[in-house]
């Protein structure tokens, strides 16, 4: 199962990335996969996606179901605090 994100915070979507326990990939329409725990990877796919400090539009998977659910309830109802 895949987590479509839509407007989301740039700053408070990579700090849960960073608390996932198994990869989390982006997937471009391109069917490029970028590994999101690399930061790295961060970089070179958050800036195509990024427009005025927020994803616009985003793919995600997950190797671990908690990180998915983890990431699904961020969508959902945003960052802890």
């Amino acid at each position: 199962m895949a987590v479509e994100l839509h407007q989301v915070n740039v700053q408070e979507f990579l700090g849960v990335i960073d608390t996932c326990e198994g990869d989390v990939f982006l997937v471009t329409d391109e069917g490029d996969r970028l590994n999101l725990k690399s930061k790295l990877c961060q970089l070179i796919g958050l800036i195509k996606l990024i427009e005025g400090g927020k994803i616009t539009n985003a793919h995600i998977e997950c190797q671990n179901p908690d990180d998915e659910s983890k990431l699904f309830r961020f969508n959902m109802f945003g960052a802890k605090e």
